[in-house]
Order: structure tokens, then C-alpha cells, then sequence
């Protein structure tokens, strides 16, 4: 099957310094957020009682926290959720009060504060289920970066393993170091969508670098920068056409999907937009840097394999 010579002839790895520069960058404000500021661990995490209230009217934050500070709650965290007219109380966890009794006696303090409240939503999640969670989601993202190490080690030469692996710890912590600069809960439906862009940009970087290996082995011509040029205009097309689909259906789903998965929308809108830019910038450029050439991309010839060809 031949090759179909793409009519685009962007210069991309001609880029990449300064793609490396934005990339540090970019890097070094998440962690820096993610040491200093942490995530806003949602209640899967940090445990406790969440309690949704709906009212006729629009709420005062301030009277609700007012409110429930003078009935015991003073650790309370509240916001709108959604709208103005509903509001999500976070209770921390208590030894001596169950999570029912929290969430009657907070929806009770400020039930009549704005006219009639409707309970909307009652989740009760313990410290230590909330401590394990945290861990296994950890553990999970660890476990997904290693197996895939190992697949793309098998399937390509070591080189493009250490790409892919570089890419998506770039994809992970940009995505979790937005999160923590803006303060945007953290729960497990978007840690399930982080998990999601770690197998989202794998595929993408998979065809670059199938691409990139099938050049290699064709194009008689050509630096490997030249090479890795031409594949990743050769696929550009497939990975914006990709890209772009899957980002209509996000951006459906965050903006009409309801408050509740408005987390795990946004992780996955983020995180195919970094990952369509590490597939070109990040892994193509680290597999460059690495010194891959054409013989590391040519088969091994078996030995006797001339011998087992003559008649």
C-alpha cells in the first residue's frame, strides 16, 4: 500500500523548541498550583455529607453560610450549583453524628431562609471510603502509564515508548494543574475523565507514530526531522477531523449535560486539546530528540533467512 503524499507542508518540528518552552511552562505552573494550592477534592474524596437545595428565588450565599454557622455548621461549604436558586452545602464528616442527621439538621437550618426549599440531593460519603478512593485513584492513573509503557515498548522500538509515556504525563498534569489553578472540584467522574484522555491521546499518538515508522522504512530521502515532518502532515487531517467531533460532543455535553458531569465534560474538553497538541509536539518531538534514525526503524533480517529463500 503506498503512501498518499500529503499537499500540506507545515514545518512543525522547525517549532518545537518553542513548543518545548510553552510545554515546561505550562508544566511548571501545574505543579507549582498543585503543591501550593491542591485540588478542591469533591466529597468522594475528602468524605462527608453534600446536601443539594432548590428555592424559588435566588439565594445569598453569605445568609446561607450565616445561617448554617449559627446552627453548628461553621466549617460549611457552600455555592450555587448550577443556578442561583440552587445551592450545595458540604458538611465535614462527625464521629459522634451520623451523615443523615447532618444532612436533616443542615437542611432544616436554612429550609424557610428564602422562601420554600426543596431537597433536591442527599450523598453521604465515610473518611476512610473517601481516604481509599484517593488512593486507587492514584494508583489507577500509575497503573494505566505503566501498562502502557510496556504495550508501546512491544509494539514500537523503546524510543516511541518513552515518547508516549512523556506525552501523557504532560496531558495528566496539565489537565489536573487546571483543575487546581481554578479551583475546579475534583471528583471521581473526572478523575474517569482523566483516565479517559490518557487512552484518548494514546490512540492519537499511536497513528503518528505508525506513521512515522511506515516513512521511516519508505522514504529513502530525508532527515528524520524531514520524515517526522511529513508524517505528521500526512495525518494531520484524521487528527483534526477527530479531535474536532469528539470536542462537539463535549461542548454539548458541558454546556446542556446538567451541573452534575459539568467536572467530567470539562476534563475531557481540556484534556483533547492538550492531548491533539502533545501527539504532535510533545511525543513526536521527544521521539526526535532521542536520536531515532532509519536504522533503528529497519527490520531485523532473521539468520538463514537467505538460505530458507533459495530454491
Amino acid at each position: 500500500m503506498q503512501i498518499l503524499k500529503s499537499k500540506l507542508n507545515i514545518d512543525f518540528m522547525g517549532k518545537r523548541k518553542l513548543a518545548l518552552i510553552f510545554s515546561i511552562a505550562v508544566i511548571l505552573v501545574s505543579i507549582f498550583s498543585i503543591a501550593t494550592r491542591g485540588l478542591n477534592l469533591g466529597i468522594d474524596f475528602t468524605g462527608g455529607t453534600l446536601v443539594e437545595v432548590g428555592y424559588q428565588e435566588s439565594a445569598v450565599l453569605k445568609s446561607v453560610r450565616e445561617t448554617l454557622a449559627a446552627d453548628g455548621f461553621k466549617d460549611a461549604a457552600v455555592q450555587h450549583f448550577g443556578s442561583s436558586k440552587e445551592v450545595l452545602v458540604r458538611l465535614a464528616p462527625r464521629d459522634d453524628v451520623s451523615g443523615k442527621d447532618l444532612s436533616d439538621r443542615a437542611f432544616k437550618a436554612i429550609q424557610d431562609l428564602f422562601g420554600t426549599a426543596e431537597l433536591r440531593r442527599v450523598e453521604f460519603v465515610g473518611p476512610q471510603v473517601g481516604k481509599e478512593l484517593t488512593e486507587d485513584g492514584g494508583l489507577a492513573m500509575l497503573y494505566a502509564l505503566i501498562c502502557i509503557l510496556i504495550y508501546v515498548a512491544l509494539r514500537f522500538e523503546y524510543r516511541f515508548a518513552v515518547g508516549s509515556v512523556i506525552a501523557l504525563v504532560h496531558d495528566v498534569l496539565v489537565t489536573i494543574g487546571i483543575f487546581s489553578l481554578f479551583q475546579i472540584d475534583f471528583d471521581l467522574p473526572v478523575l474517569a475523565a482523566i483516565l479517559a484522555v490518557i487512552g484518548y491521546s494514546l490512540n492519537d499518538t499511536i497513528v503518528v507514530y505508525d506513521r512515522i515508522r511506515e516513512n521511516f522504512r519508505r522514504m529513502r530521502k530525508g532527515s528524520p526531522e524531514q520524515i517526522i515532518n511529513a508524517s505528521l502532515n500526512q495525518t494531520l487531517s484524521r487528527t483534526l477531523v477527530t479531535s474536532l467531533t469528539t470536542l462537539v460532543v463535549l461542548i454539548a455535553l458541558f454546556l446542556f449535560g446538567g451541573e452534575i458531569i459539568h467536572g467530567f465534560a470539562l476534563a475531557l474538553i481540556i484534556g483533547v486539546l492538550i492531548g491533539t497538541y502533545s501527539s504532535i509536539y510533545v511525543a513526536s518531538s521527544a521521539v526526535l530528540s532521542l536520536g531515532i534514525s532509519k536504522a533503528d526503524m529497519m527490520p531485523v533480517k532473521k539468520e538463514g533467512a537467505e538460505v530458507d529463500e533459495r530454491p
